[in-house]
């Protein structure tokens, strides 16, 4: 959901553990010195028992806050059980119930910009850079998500611009019955490649599936696969993950944390790993207004989450997701918040780094301009606005809309593996791959460009002619929505069921109304993502690096991009050609002549009812009127 600054909306430096009982407060002890210790930025290997000596891997977090975040770090060995606290589960799980703790909050880190490594811009007389394509030339890589709306489009931009990459591996999940192979040839199939498949198509059988699953042991991959990845992959890009924002919280961890941590095992035992970029959300810190490039110390241990929901019934679960989620709006946010803490603490030596892009949107020109495969986030909303479905929206309008390409993401998902393989170092180094600190876009301006292109382009079958607005008055708002969407919705459907037909509008409107209730919370809050690190990495990449991994978010003209946005998923989600836009030009001129009408009736009908219902009213329309003639008669002689 992109930028131009009103009013800040503050919020708390981070998450308050909310009133979760006092069981889950844990005084500290020797553990929780040793999680100061990975939160502070020292990492010992992830096999503890080893002992093997590391440089430390740092991340900017202040030993304050870290100490802090070890005093209160969740339930601790009572949810997991350990002996050390003395507390059984079932007593644990009282004290959550009862939500009789003191919440406590995490101290905002001091001096939080984070611990990086030197970034020295491109020189051309530089005779050690090596091209971000040359780079991968040889290498295998190993894409989980890669059946996802970011991970179709890393594979394709590996396939078209690193020719000489070796393989690209990814993890499918055998789905309705579907082998992995099957998947495998509709991924290939679909429109996205279309270039590769007319231009390159031997680069296509690169791509080698690998059967898995992200929520099982090991990932659901067979020995035989594991080995094949830990000889030949030296890549990984970690983009699996569940994005529903209304998730249970159980699968969530399941997904978000216990994937990451299965993940992070297998790449401990790959022989000539070089770079594990794993992919995160800017909103992972959404409790805090001002978001740095480090990783902040998360409410809970993730491991003792881990614990909570592999021993509680999941309708307790349910019940307490509340008051573990804390200010965060969803479990989405939560889990990932906490995966990434994990990340910094089972590492080890491993050479990581995280993106955190905000809210992923349509391409901005690879493969081509406005590809889209999915309703979520603002894309569903436009598209409900270009049906004449949805007029009204909880907003701050002049708050920023921090949205980004998909491409732009993809591409310093690239850059970002190429610089952490080819500079070794000690910082886990994170990437906020945002737009509203270089290039705002608020919310107003994306509304008003949205309305001229969905008007200018509108899609086949609109309903009504397109009108909306943002407000931040929840009655008018509530008001307009019965208004403006569930009346017309309910007796849609009852002409529907007087024809004979199937009514579908109010199940629509529900649909919508859900969508924009998960949407709210970033409508109505703003929040400065930091992008130093990103601009840094820029500027070490050649000029002919920088023209193919594009990420430089300052040259994104927005309403040029929205307008391709709107005849992307035109294209794509609502399958219309280009062919159909005159007919449907001609259908939005006769929707407006037809929407002015119904605004002039509906006023004269309402001024009828007021005529009807007062006398005095009455009387100062007939003066008013009659005066109004009189003046009408003297025109002629002025």
């Amino acid at each position: 959901m992109s930028q131009a600054v009103g009013k800040n909306t503050e919020t708390e430096n981070c998450i308050s553990s909310g009133s979760i009982g006092s069981s889950l407060k844990q005084s500290p002890h020797p553990a929780q010195s040793h999680e100061a210790k990975l939160l502070n930025g020292s990492l010992a290997s992830h096999q503890q028992q080893q002992q093997q000596q590391q440089q430390p891997r740092t991340n900017g977090l202040t030993h304050a806050a870290a100490s802090s975040a070890a005093a209160s770090s969740g339930f601790g060995s009572a949810v997991s059980g350990s002996g050390s606290s003395g507390i059984s589960p079932a007593a644990a799980m009282a004290g959550i119930l009862s939500g009789a703790g003191a919440s406590t909050a995490l101290p905002l880190p001091h001096n939080s910009n984070g611990l990086q490594s030197p970034y020295e811009p491109y020189r051309a007389d530089d005779s050690s850079y090596v091209p971000v394509g040359q780079f991968f030339a040889g290498r295998s890589v190993f894409i989980t998500g890669g059946t996802g709306f970011m991970g179709k489009v890393l594979v394709e931009k590996l396939l078209r611009s690193c020719p000489d990459i070796r393989n690209i591996y990814l993890l499918i999940r055998p789905k309705r019955g579907q082998e992995v192979s099957t998947r495998l040839t509709e991924l290939l199939n679909a429109p996205l490649f279309e270039s590769l498949r007319r231009e390159k198509p031997k680069e296509l059988s690169k791509v080698i599936p690998i059967s898995g699953d992200i929520t099982s042991e090991e990932l659901g991959i067979s020995e035989k696969d594991q080995n094949l990845l830990c000889r030949n992959v030296s890549i990984v890009f970690h983009s699996a993950a569940t994005v529903k924002f209304d998730e249970k919280l159980k699968l969530s961890v399941t997904i978000n944390m216990l994937g990451t941590k299965r993940l992070v095992e297998l790449c401990h035992r790959m022989l000539s790993l070089d770079a594990l970029i794993h992919v995160s959300t800017a909103y992972c810190n959404c409790d805090r207004t001002d978001v740095n490039e480090v990783i902040y110390a998360p409410p809970y241990n993730p491991d003792d989450i881990i614990s909570l929901i592999n021993w509680l019934p999941e309708d307790i679960l349910d019940q307490l997701t509340p008051r573990l989620i804390g200010k965060r709006p969803n479990t989405y946010t939560f889990t990932k918040a906490l995966a990434e803490h994990m990340l910094l603490k089972e590492a080890g030596n491993l050479p990581v780094a995280i993106v955190r892009p905000s809210i992923v949107t349509a391409s901005l020109n690879e493969p081509f301009a406005g590809w889209v495969d999915n309703f979520n986030g603002p894309t569903g909303l436009v598209s409900a606005l270009a049906k004449g479905m949805f007029r009204t929206m909880m907003c701050e309008k002049n708050y920023v809309a921090d949205m980004v390409p998909v491409d732009i993401v993809i591409n310093l998902m690239i850059a970002a593996a190429w610089r952490t393989a080819t500079h070794k170092s000690n910082n886990l180094l994170i990437y906020n791959c945002c737009t509203g600190q270089r290039n705002p876009l608020i919310w107003s301006e994306f509304v008003k460009y949205a309305m001229c292109s969905v008007r200018k382009h509108p899609l086949e079958g609109c309903l009504w002619y397109p009108t909306g607005e943002l407000r931040m008055n929840r009655p008018m708002n509530t008001l307009n929505c019965i208004v403006k969407h569930f009346l017309p919705a309910y007796i849609v459907d009852g002409v529907a069921r007087l024809m004979g037909k199937k009514p579908f509008v109010v199940n629509v409107q529900n649909k919508i109304a859900k969508a924009v209730e998960c949407l709210e919370y970033f409508a109505t809050r703003q929040w400065r993502f930091k992008d130093d690190n990103v601009h840094a990495l820029l500027h070490t990449l050649s000029p002919k690096d920088r023209e193919i991994f594009v990420f430089d978010v300052r040259h994104i003209h927005w309403d040029k991009y929205v307008e391709r946005y709107v005849l992307g998923f035109r294209e794509f989600l609502f399958k219309q050609r280009p062919e159909s836009l005159p007919d449907s030009r001609k259908r939005m001129v006769r929707l407006y002549y037809l929407h002015q009408l119904t605004k002039l009736v509906a006023v004269l009908l309402t001024w009828r009812f007021l005529m009807s219902r007062s006398k005095r009213l009455n009387d100062m329309w007939s003066a008013f009127l009659d005066n109004a003639l009189k003046m009408a008669r003297l025109i002629p002689f002025l």
